[in-house]
């Protein structure tokens, strides 16, 4: 007796766009502190046309291409861009305020340098950046753990799709969710390096040094005045060069 023909289910890819909400229409009431919307739009942009290129590979049936385009690794490599990029321009808002408090008070080159942020620095900003998409990469595995089953279902298995498509929708809300986290975590490194940069608009140079010049030149010019005031004797080696 042959096996009963197995029929692939028909892949139906929903509307993402609803799901990102926020990506793709902000509502703020405080715009960030630096500059979000381009890597926001093209967050949001790459989604849509993940999306795209899914619809587009149903209407050539061509299966593995569908899921590859919406796939655990289409969507993170949307979204770890994002974060890079919002890390490097936070890094480089940070230096330059750094670099302008250190400027208005004049400090020296050599430990204005010092006072930039660190390799080790920058790595950490970008790493608590990250932290606020933990729920999404949770998404991400639900969503390739339904890809799994769905690759195989049948038109018989109609929960397999549905929970496929749920979890296309699960990674958009999460995405939106990992971007709003993302934006605050951005007003939080605002007020984590406060300090840092207000004790560098604090710096004043050190004024021992002025002491240790000035202090003993001033007291041997003041004992010179008297000694050619006669108000004091001279020794014998100056009487001998004054002519005294």
């Amino acid at each position: 007796m042959s096996a009963p023909l197995k029929i692939p289910m028909p892949l139906r890819v929903p509307e993402l766009g609803p799901a990102l909400g926020r990506v793709i229409v902000p509502r703020r009431l405080i715009e960030p502190w630096i500059p979000l919307d381009d890597i926001r739009e093209r967050l949001a942009t790459r989604v849509l046309e993940l999306g795209g290129e899914a619809r587009a590979a149903t209407l050539r049936e061509q299966r593995e291409a569908v899921l590859e385009a919406v796939s655990r690794r289409a969507w993170a490599g949307a979204w770890e861009p994002a974060v890079r990029a919002v890390a490097e321009r936070l890094a480089a808002a940070i230096d330059a305020e750094l670099e302008g408090a250190a400027r208005r008070v004049r400090m020296p080159r050599r430990r204005r340098r010092r006072r930039l942020l660190t390799g080790a620095e920058k790595r950490a900003i970008a790493a608590r950046l990250a932290a606020g998409g933990g729920p999404f990469v949770d998404a991400l595995d639900a969503l390739e753990a339904a890809a799994t089953r769905v690759h195989e279902a049948s038109v018989l298995e109609k929960d397999a799709h549905a929970d496929w498509q749920e979890a296309l929708r699960a990674a958009a809300r999460r995405l939106e969710a990992a971007w709003l986290a993302l934006e605050d975590e951005v007003a939080e490194e605002r007020a984590r390096w406060a300090p840092e940069i207000a004790a560098v608009a604090a710096w004043r140079p050190a004024l021992w040094p002025v002491f240790a010049l000035w202090v003993p030149l001033t007291a041997l010019l003041l004992w010179l005045g008297l000694v050619l005031g006669g108000y004091l004797s001279a020794p014998p080696w100056l009487a001998g060069r004054l002519g005294f």
